[in-house]
This record gives structure tokens, sequence and C-alpha cells, in this order.
């Protein structure tokens, strides 16, 4: 295998260009840039007794490698960014659950709408509109704290009349009369048609909200008395009456806004704070605009072990900002990034401008670094806690239950899914020191149970797991169910590798936990710590079944619909499944929209149009 990724590294281009490493199941572990691909990539096999654990754990995983040319590194860099978020590799500096950021969205209709929407929703129907021509989506984010994004979306619905409805509007009036909104004046109803509402007039509220979010006050209150003035000069005392009420409330949200007095004058600006505890590491940004401070938000960060800083507040940055629309004139830093002209490089071409890039010694710009270092430092802590109180604590008990002299570290959760007996699936996850580690995750799909005999899945399932001699051996397991399926697991791992493994079931409606040496269930109150942590393992892996199951049905579905249409094969068949995300929108779809699937040619897209309409 060495030889074979030695002579794979000989042959790398001497040219820029981002480079993927994959382990021997081919899942991308980490994604690079470099300058040069070749010199780049053949530190990686180097044996270097003083590497860092991070490098040598990584080498160990090394199996293959993919790469891609491109014409500059800040091209390079753009890729990179684009991959991690796609692959997320284990080993790259990462955003924690960063595709379930909310974002504040406004959306590219004719007449546009705020929506709060995730990144995880992307594929979802409600993340899915028809945008009009000339018209580009606009992002603000992502934020960190949804609860105080709702209270940004109903102010904002108070002070700027924007649609809420989701209906398609063209321009023409709708056949439904305007809803409440519009007679309690917090919709311009465009439902009536351009005749009432033209999408010039619109867009200039939409406008109007694009600075609010930018935090640029000043700027719209000189917009809105412009309009207050000219409305009143040409006697539409109405029109300048809203516009006046819209002016009050802005002002009084102005004035709520924190004045940040350290600063000498009022340059947008982003400060970058890093802090580490124990083996986490996060950053606080404090968004300040106008010389006001906007927003702070805490990103907790993955993959930091062995990471010198320079390295993680530059993957942050990168991370960040590529998600970030509204990039300011200067990005404060608590830390030098290890390849700051590049990343200057890259950020003035997003932005269209320099943008500055500082990390102060000293000053005001100095202190708020430290402010915000401060903040960060306590979040850390309070997380360190909650994990404790989480984790640490419960497992502490749990030993205690079991008998066992330390706190189990590896525990797994079991549990069967299927529907009516049909496609069948066992699902494991596993839980690492009270913490998921989804890459040992496991689906089994059922080959010798009887049909919809859940005991004899599980047997089956176990009995499988317990021959599995390159798996890590399990401290715990926790099987989703109560005595009956307890007792299936004790039979089942009689006489394999895994006899004598500690077993207990969780029971729900009520939750009750079974164990093999006591005759009756225990009941806790809703509100332990121990039962907390085994609801959340047996939902898990409930969620995980249910998951692993629907993807079998839905491979089943697609192909037996499919299969005797002359030309479709397994290839396409996952093309089209993976194009449109379910069957049920390939039932939907048009021979143009399926003709846009690749592979699939404008007669054999008309000929699936026609079968499946005849079924």
């Amino acid at each position: 295998m060495i030889e074979l990724m030695k002579e794979k590294v000989r042959r790398l281009p001497d040219q820029p260009g981002v480079y993927l490493l994959k382990d021997e199941s081919d899942r991308v572990i980490y994604v690079g840039k470099a300058m040069s691909l070749r010199r780049r990539v053949r530190s990686y096999l180097s044996e270097n007794t003083e590497g860092s654990p991070r490098l040598k754990s990584l080498q160990a995983r090394l199996a293959d490698l993919d790469f891609v040319v491109t014409d500059s590194e800040v091209e390079a860099l753009i890729l990179e960014c684009n991959l991690i978020k796609e692959y997320r590799p284990r080993f790259n500096v990462n955003l924690k659950d960063d595709k379930d950021y909310p974002y504040l969205i406004l959306t590219a209709d004719l007449y546009p709408r705020l929506e709060l929407l995730r990144l995880s929703q992307r594929g979802s129907n409600r993340g899915r509109y028809s945008p009009a021509p000339g018209k580009e989506e606009r992002r603000f984010g992502p934020y960190t704290d949804v609860k105080a994004v709702r209270e940004t979306m109903r102010l904002l619905s108070s002070i700027f009349p924007l649609r809420r409805c989701r209906q398609p509007l063209a321009g023409s009036p709708s056949s439904d009369r305007p809803c409440l909104n519009q007679q309690m004046k917090r919709c311009l109803a465009p439902c009536r048609g351009r005749e009432a509402v033209s999408p010039d007039d619109y867009e200039i509220i939409v406008n109007q909200v694009v600075l609010f979010l930018q935090g640029r006050y000043s700027e719209l209150e000189e917009k809105l008395k412009r309009q207050m003035e000219e409305a009143s000069a040409e006697q539409r005392f109405e029109a300048a009456a809203v516009i006046r009420d819209r002016l009050l409330s802005l002002q009084r949200v102005a004035g709520q806004q924190q004045k940040v007095l350290l600063l000498e004058n009022n340059v947008d600006r982003d400060f970058l704070a890093l802090a580490r505890q124990g083996g986490y590491a996060a950053v606080h940004l404090f968004q300040v605009r106008g010389g006001k401070l906007l927003r702070q938000d805490f990103f907790s960060l993955s993959g930091t072990e062995g990471v010198d800083n320079q390295e993680v507040i530059s993957s942050f940055i990168k991370n960040y900002y590529s998600r970030e629309e509204d990039l300011p004139v200067e990005i404060v830093s608590s830390d030098q990034p290890d390849d700051k002209d590049l990343l200057l490089q890259w950020l003035k071409g997003k932005a269209g401008r320099k943008v500055k890039l500082s990390i102060p010694k000293r000053g005001s710009l100095k202190k708020m670094i430290d402010l915000a270092k401060r903040n960060c430092l306590l979040r850390l802590q309070e997380e360190e806690e909650q994990r404790r109180r989480k984790t640490e604590e419960p497992l502490v008990e749990l030993a205690r239950l079991l008998g066992l002299e330390v706190p189990p570290g590896r525990i797994e959760g079991y549990d069967i899914s299927h529907l009516r007996g049909g496609e069948t699936v066992g699902a494991m996850v596993v839980f690492q020191q009270g913490e998921p580690c989804k890459d040992d995750y496991r689906m089994f799909n059922i080959k010798q149970a009887p049909r919809g005999d859940d005991y004899a899945a599980l047997y089956e399932v176990l009995e499988r797991r317990a021959y599995r001699e390159k798996w890590s051996k399990p401290d715990m397991i926790l099987i989703d169910g109560g005595r009956g399926q307890l007792n299936t697991a004790v039979e089942a791992l009689h006489g394999t590798p895994l006899e004598g493994v500690p077993l207990i079931a969780l029971a729900k409606n009520p939750d009750q936990l079974f164990m093999t040496k006591v005759s009756q269930p225990i009941r806790f109150a809703a509100n332990n710590s121990l039962l907390q942590l085994l609801q959340r393992i047996r939902d898990e892996v409930h969620r995980f079944a249910i998951s692993g199951h629907r993807r079998r049905r839905i491979r089943r579905s697609i192909h037996s619909m499919l299969e005797d249409i002359p030309g479709i094969g397994s290839a396409r068949r996952t093309a089209l499944l993976n194009h449109f995300g379910s069957v049920e929108n390939i039932m939907k779809a048009s021979v143009d929209q399926l003709e846009e699937v690749p592979s699939i040619n404008r007669s054999l897209a008309a000929s699936i149009y026609r079968h499946l309409r005849e079924e």
C-alpha cells in the first residue's frame, strides 16, 4: 500500500491544487491545498518519528488520494473551502454542526420574502422556490442563537411590510384576496398584482431590510428621512406617516444597540478571538457595524486537537467567510493565520474590495479582542461543566448500577426497523465517553430472520456483531426494548466473544430500565441524568435504524418501478434518485426535468414519463 501511494505521489503534478486523502473505505479524511501538490502530499508519506499524534493518526488511516489541479493558489483555497463543507473530513478543522446554523435569507422571488433557513434544509421543500430572472438570493449569517434570530424576524415584520406567504407570485393578481397582514399594514400585499404593488416599489422595502440586517442603521435612517420628507412635500401625508412610524421604530432599535466606546472610528469590523479549554477550542465573534456591537456569536470547533492556533484561526476564517456575504472592512484576530497573504487575496476577491486583517498588540482593538477572548473562555468553561453533568456523572452512576470498576467507555446501542416485516434492518450506534461516535455506526441488512420477527432479527444482528474481530469490544450494550429483547440478546451472545459484556434494555412509554440480574424494571425520575443519557442512546439508534430502513425501502421502490423500462439500469436508477431526492419527486417530474438528469436523453426521459403515468 505504501509503495502504491508513493508511486501515485511521484505522478502528482508540481502545480497548485487541492488534494483529498482517503481511508481504506474510500472516505475523504482530509482536504488540503498546496502550491505544489507533489511536494505537499509527499510529506504525508515521510516516516517522521517526531510528528504530532494527529499526523501519525492520519498517516495510519491513509489508503488512497485524489487531487484537482487549479490555476492559482487562491483558486485552490476556494475549492478547498467547498470540498471541506461537502465532505466534512474528520482531520480538518470544522465548525461543529455547521449545517444546522440558521441563516436569514431574502429569497430570489420577484417579490422576495425573508426566511429562516438552515443549510440542512436546502434539499427540503421549504428550501425550494423558483428564482425570478435577474434575481439573486441574499443570505445573512450564520447565527448561533436561533431564538435571537426569530426575535429579529418578528421585529422586522413589525417594521418592514414584507410578505410572509410562500405562494409563487409572478406579478398577476392572485385568486385569493389579501390576508389580514395587509389590513394590519404589515404587508404590501403583492398578491394583488403589479398594478397595486410594483416590483420596484417592493424592492425599496427589501433594500431597507438589507441595510437593517447589515447593521447600517445610520444610512437607513437617512434614507427613511428623505423618503418621509419627499412624501410630505408631495402631500402624501398618509405615506409620510407610515415612514415616520418605521423611522421611530428603527431609532428605538438602534438606541438599544451597545455602543463600542473603545474604538476611535466607525469602521465596520469583525473581532475573532480563539480560545482553548482542555481538548476543546472555539472562536468568539464580535460583529461591529457603525461603531456599535451588532451581534456576538460563539462557534465551537472540531478537529483542533494537535493543530496550532495559526492553522485553527485560518481554517475558521475560510470556513466562516465562505458562507458570510457581508464582509467587514477589517477583520481583527487574536492570532496570526498561517497563510495571511493568501487569505487577503481570497477575501478581496470575495468582497470586491480590500479587506484588512490585523492582529493588535495594544490599544482599543486589543481590548476588544481580550474582551471577546474572556467571553469565549467563559462559554468553553460553561460547556465543559455541562458536558461533565451530561456524560461523566451519568457514566459513574451507570458503573455503580452495573457493578463495574470503571465507567463504561464504549457503549453500543441496537434497534430493529421494518415496515410490516419488509426491508428489515438492524442498526448499531456507538457512544464513546457519553458522546456519539458516528464513524463507528453500522447498519445490518437482515438476511435469515423470518419476516416480521423482531426477536430473530435482533438475534441475527448481535450474533453477526459478536464475530467482528476488528471492531472494538464494547464495555456495555443497550437494547431498544424490554425484557423480551434483553433475554434475546443474552441468548444471542452466549458462547461468543462478547459473552459477559453488560447488557441492559430501555423500554419506552413508560421509560423502564431492564437488567439481566434484576427481576424488576427500574424507574427513574424524568430529570435523572442517567436516564437522559440512556434515552439519547436509545433515541439515536432508533433514528438511525429508521433512516436505514427508509433508504433501503426507497432503493427497493425505485428499483421495482424502473427496472422494467428498457435502458434503465442500476446506475441510472441511482442517478434519478440522487437528482430528485425521492420516488415521489420522480413521479411528479416532467419530461424536461427528467432530461436534466445526467445520462438521461430526451427519448429515455419520455419513456420514463410514459411508464410512470401508465403505472
